[in-house]
């Protein structure tokens, strides 16, 4: 008899399991692992496929702004970080596709790590098929973590597509590694100075020989999750923020 019970218990349990994994296939999205996210120092860039222009490096960099400033070379896709004594940290990074360029001067207003995503207005208007929401979390196109831009709805932020590294292929923000971002977010403070370079402005990075050395990585990775329940949804950032 208690096997009976069991078994129709199961019969009756099943449409439901099966009715909620096919909403999930629907939506498009899956549940996010209970446990935590990867360390950050493994989110890197799939083996080192990045051409060497691209990859984090110590180089020579003459520059007026002071030390800690973030410079965005738009038209030669390098971030830079200004060390000072005429040396900089440079990152690839990816930017806006054309028609969606921009320069100009802002400052972090906030930082977050693994940052929940939410399609501005703009976007969803261009793109309908677009979810409203997005959490936290490896799937979500805003990767690992952000830094946002005065008021605008511009970002410096991570991807889950190391491939669009050093493209113009975004929406307006400025997108880095994962593991770049990640060492990024680690350096600035909130109100950081952020100059946005125009597309044609001349190549910033010294002429000549360049000291060119990785910079090592942090001793102590950040392990984050988020609460349970919540959903990361793959997104390809091809054309998103």
């Amino acid at each position: 008899m208690t096997t009976a019970l069991v078994f129709a218990g199961a019969l009756l349990l099943a449409p439901a399991v099966l009715s909620n994994q096919a909403n999930a296939q629907i939506l498009g999205y899956a549940p996010a692992p209970r446990s935590l996210f990867p360390a950050d120092h493994f989110m890197t860039d799939e083996g080192g496929s990045l051409p060497e222009r691209l990859r984090r490096a110590t180089v020579a960099f003459d520059t007026h702004e002071a030390l800690g400033t973030i410079i965005i070379d738009t038209g030669n896709t390098a971030l830079y970080y200004v060390l000072g004594r005429g040396q900089a940290i440079r990152y690839g990074v990816g930017v806006g596709r054309d028609g969606f360029t921009w320069s100009g001067v802002q400052t972090i207003s906030r930082k977050a790590e693994w940052p929940d995503w939410y399609p501005p207005a703009e976007m969803v208007a261009r793109q309908p098929y677009l979810p409203r929401f997005v959490a936290g979390g490896p799937g979500n196109p805003l990767g690992a973590r952000a830094m946002y831009l005065g008021s605008s709805q511009y970002r410096i932020h991570g991807t889950n597509d190391p491939s669009t590294i050093g493209k113009f292929v975004s929406s307006g923000c400025i997108r880095m590694t994962n593991e770049d971002v990640t060492d990024l977010f680690s350096r600035v403070n909130v109100g950081t100075k952020v100059v946005v370079l125009p597309k044609n402005a001349p190549h910033l990075e010294a002429r000549g020989t360049i000291t060119v050395r990785p910079t090592p990585p942090h001793s102590h990775p950040v392990l984050t999750t988020l609460p349970s329940g919540r959903q990361a949804m793959n997104l390809s950032t091809s054309s998103l923020y």
